[in-house]
C-alpha cells in the first residue's frame, strides 16, 4: 500500500531540474475567443507530444532518477502509458525493465514498450491484476516498482507540467483528465495559492476520483470505459485522495460518446491524433460538462496519444 505523504513545490522545482535534461518542454496551441465555442479564452498544452507519447515520462525519469539502489532492474504495472514511459526512460539510464500489462492494454501502446526495449508480461484481464502480478515479481526479484500514480517522485515529476504550463500561458482554470490522479496531484500541487483552478474531467465508466471525493475516502469503482486503458484505475489511494480534496477544485464526468467527439474534433480541426484519455479533457468542455464564463482563460490538457491511428472517429 503506497502511504499518504506530502509533495511541495520545492519537490516539483527539484523534479523540474533533475528531468530537464530527459524530458521534452511541450508547446502550448493558443485559440481566439469562440474558436470552441463560448465566450472564454482556451489553450491547448500538447502533452502528447512527450518522449513516450504521454505525461508518464515525467514521472517515470523522476522516478528512476530518484532510485537509491537500480541495479536489480525496475518494474510496472500499466495500461499502456507509464508502462511505455518507464521502458523509454530505462533505456536511457540503461536500466532494465519489466512491464505488466493487462489485456485490455492498447496493442499500440505494449508496441511502444517493446519497442522502447522493456520485457512485457500480459499480468491478467484488468490493470489491478497486472499490478498484483508486478508487485509478486517485486517480491521476488526486488525490483524497484515504479508506481504509476500513488507516489511521491511520480506526482512530483507530473507536476513539472503545471510549473512549465504557466509560463507558457496565462490560465485561469486547467482541466485535467484522471485516471489514477497522480497528473491531477502533480498540477494541483504545482497551483496551490496561485489561485488557478484545477478541474479534473473522469470518464462517467471510471470515475475513481470523483467516487473518492464524493465519499470523503479512497473507494474501489468499477471500470467500464473507451478511455479505461490510460482512466482506469480501480481506486486512486489515499496519497491522491488527499491532496485533491485540498487542491483539486472538483471533478466533472463525461459519457464516453462525448470523448469520441472530442478524438474526431482534434482530427477534424486541428488535425492532432489524440488516444481517448489525451480528448477527455476537451470533453468536458465540448459536451458542456464544465461551462467557463466569459473572459476565463481556460487550459486543457492533452495528455496523450498513443491511439491506433483507424480507431479515431471519423
Amino acid at each position: 500500500m503506497i502511504q499518504p505523504c506530502s509533495v511541495s513545490l520545492d519537490d516539483i522545482r527539484a523534479a523540474a531540474q533533475r528531468i530537464a535534461p530527459h524530458a521534452r518542454r511541450t508547446p502550448v496551441l493558443p485559440m481566439e475567443r469562440g474558436e470552441l465555442g463560448g465566450d472564454f479564452l482556451p489553450n491547448f498544452k500538447l502533452e502528447f507530444c512527450q518522449h513516450a507519447g504521454s505525461f508518464k515520462t515525467r514521472g517515470a525519469f523522476n522516478s528512476l532518477l530518484t532510485l537509491e539502489n537500480p541495479d536489480r532492474g525496475v518494474a510496472a504495472a500499466s495500461g499502456g502509458n507509464h508502462g511505455a514511459a518507464v521502458a523509454y526512460a530505462a533505456r536511457r539510464l540503461g536500466l532494465k525493465a519489466r512491464i505488466f500489462v493487462p489485456e485490455i492494454a492498447s496493442p499500440a501502446k505494449v508496441e511502444a514498450i517493446r519497442r522502447f526495449g522493456a520485457e512485457v508480461v500480459i499480468g491478467g484481464a484488468r490493470y489491478d491484476d497486472a499490478q498484483a502480478a508486478c508487485d509478486a515479481h517485486v517480491a521476488e526479484t526486488g525490483a524497484a516498482r515504479i508506481h504509476p500514480f500513488g507516489a511521491a517522485p511520480t506526482i512530483a515529476g507530473q507536476g513539472t507540467l503545471g510549473l512549465e504550463w504557466a509560463e507558457q500561458a496565462d490560465l485561469d482554470t486547467v482541466l485535467i483528465a484522471v485516471g489514477g490522479g497522480g497528473l491531477i496531484s502533480g498540477i494541483a500541487s504545482a497551483f496551490a495559492g496561485t489561485g488557478r483552478k484545477v478541474l479534473g474531467v473522469e470518464p462517467e465508466g471510471s470515475r475513481a476520483l470523483h467516487a473518492a471525493l464524493e465519499a470523503g475516502k479512497p473507494v474501489d469503482v468499477s471500470v467500464d470505459s473507451i478511455a479505461a486503458d490510460s482512466l482506469g484505475a480501480k481506486n486512486v489511494g489515499p496519497f491522491v485522495h488527499a491532496i485533491c480534496r485540498d487542491h483539486v477544485a472538483g471533478v466533472v464526468l463525461v459519457p464516453d460518446e462525448a470523448i469520441r467527439s472530442a478524438m474526431a474534433t482534434l482530427w477534424r480541426d486541428f488535425r492532432l491524433a489524440c488516444e481517448p484519455g489525451g480528448a477527455a479533457a476537451l470533453a468536458g468542455l465540448l459536451c458542456g460538462a464544465y461551462r467557463p464564463s466569459a473572459g476565463e482563460r481556460v487550459g486543457v490538457l492533452l495528455c496523450g496519444g498513443n491511439v491506433d491511428l483507424e480507431k479515431i472517429p471519423a
